[in-house]
């Protein structure tokens, strides 16, 4: 099982890589006291289901409880039990002006009388001992959010491909189009199926349906040009941050020409090893 802790300076994009975490498969979990980390590491090793890779995020947050933290490292180390420790970081000026735009309350702001700087100088003095002991540490700030993405999909991911989830989708114009789509492909040039009697029936999805669409000289171009244009741009989405991308692929009614060209591209993407999934919206109608 891998196992992360997450950390830091309030304020530092804690938050924004948890978000980043999950985006990339890890089960997380916010603003867990220490003392619970190496139940929380047992029960996950214990449970069935739970994805093998786990984030939790611990912070100051926490109060009085924040102070068990390394006891809780200790724990696990007594335990042999393996963990990883990320410490997000920010210089005092970005973290003061971050705090001031957004209208939060630091969370050690009453401690010193309200006082917001004095209150980010204070949490840096604590947790410059846990800074030390981190496996990562990553300053936010100059990075944007899709960088920051990118550069903890760069720790984490054993396969670039997992940093984005591609879901094809066909539909017929006729029926209006998917307003979840990044990218809408219009194959309505393409040979139609419904006018061959013994195809008219039938969908994309079965053979001779599929043997005439693919087969067509029109299709032939089209796939190639449709696959390299694919090919080359998702890594640009996920460049800038994107963990999410929609591909739909519209004929006119939905059945016959978006049905195997989108189920073509989710095929040709789970080949290339990325995760992809398919839909069908107006197949059936």
């Amino acid at each position: 099982m891998e196992f992360v802790i997450l950390t830091g300076l309030s304020g530092a994009g804690k938050t924004r890589a948890m978000h980043a975490m999950e985006d990339i498969g890890f089960y997380c979990v916010d603003n867990l006291p220490p003392a619970l980390i190496p139940v929380f590491y047992d029960l996950c090793e214990k449970s069935e289901g739970i994805q093998p890779r786990i984030a939790v995020v611990t912070d100051t947050r926490g109060g009085e409880l924040f102070k068990s933290f390394f006891s809780a490292l200790e724990t696990l180390k007594a335990q042999d039990r393996a963990y990883k420790i990320l410490f997000m970081d920010a210089e005092e000026l970005v973290l003061v002006n971050r705090f001031q735009e957004t209208r939060r309350k630091h969370p050690l702001a009453e401690t010193m009388q309200g006082s917001l700087e004095q209150a980010v100088r204070l949490e840096r003095d604590m947790l410059r001992p846990v800074r030390a002991i981190s496996d990562y540490v990553i300053d936010t700030s100059k990075i944007p959010v899709a960088q920051l993405k990118q550069h903890i999909s760069e720790l984490f991911l054993k396969n670039d491909n997992d940093a984005i989830a591609v879901h094809c989708m066909s539909f017929g114009f006729k029926h209006g189009l998917p307003l979840a789509a990044n990218m809408v492909f219009d194959v309505r040039c393409l040979p139609n199926p419904f006018y061959i009697p013994e195809l008219r029936n039938l969908t994309g999805l079965d053979a001779p349906v599929r043997d005439f669409v693919m087969q067509c000289p029109e299709t032939e171009g089209f796939k190639r040009r449709f696959t390299d244009m694919i090919d080359y741009m998702l890594p640009l989405y996920v460049k800038e941050g994107k963990s999410q991308l929609v591909i739909a692929v519209g004929c006119t009614g939905g059945h016959h020409r978006s049905v195997a060209l989108a189920q073509y591209i989710h095929d040709h993407l789970i080949e290339k090893g990325i995760r992809a999934s398919v839909t069908h919206r107006d197949m059936l109608k």
